[in-house]
């Protein structure tokens, strides 16, 4: 099921995915606004192991997560989770090796799964939470196309203190095409006459 972008590959993980993401995940940098410490070699083949089995949303757990692959190398990852799999609602998050940030490859990366989200799994509502203090993620949210719906004050207790959550979703109906432009610039749902 590998996808292509212009410059990237989104595939699913091998076990060969161990080392790259080792070196991305166990950087303080990278873990600071995850749940999870950085990673040790132990734990990064324990969640590549988990992740090979994340294949699609259409089967159990309802999770996919694919590695982000620039020039053949795995330069992080994203992942889409069901929360509601009667209501077609999911949950997105991404890392990027700070080494490859600032070229655009997450918003690329994050694009093409959202785009697979709706246009694929045909979901109603990609939700991505992320710690407030993670500007960069916020950032690429928006620029995915993401709205803010949500600033959660202290509702989450993450290695030794309190922080905020920011929520950022995007609706099936947000990805509508624009209405047509008629000529003089103003939006219109008929032709412009003849």
């Amino acid at each position: 099921m590998p996808l292509s972008t212009k410059r990237l590959q989104l595939r699913v993980h091998t076990l060969a995915d161990a080392d790259a993401l080792h070196r991305i995940y166990s950087q303080d940098d990278v873990a600071r606004y995850l749940l999870d410490d950085p990673w040790s070699p132990e734990d990064a083949s324990r969640h590549v192991q988990e992740r090979i089995t994340k294949t699609g949303l259409s089967t159990e757990p309802g999770t996919l997560a694919l590695v982000i692959e620039h020039d053949g190398d795995a330069i992080g990852d994203v992942l889409l989770w069901l929360t509601d799999r009667e209501h077609r609602i999911a949950e997105i998050g991404w890392v990027l090796d700070p080494d490859h940030s600032g070229r655009g490859f997450a918003a690329e990366a994050v694009g093409e799964a959202l785009r697979l989200a709706f246009d694929h799994y045909r979901l109603h509502r990609v939700a991505a939470q992320m710690d407030a203090r993670n500007t960069a993620s916020a950032r690429l949210a928006v620029r995915a196309g993401m709205q803010q719906e949500a600033h959660l004050r202290q509702d989450w207790w993450s290695k030794g203190e309190w922080t905020d959550t920011l929520i950022f979703a995007m609706l099936a109906s947000d990805r509508v095409s624009p209405p047509e432009q008629s000529p003089r610039g103003h939006a219109s749902s008929r032709p412009a006459p003849a």
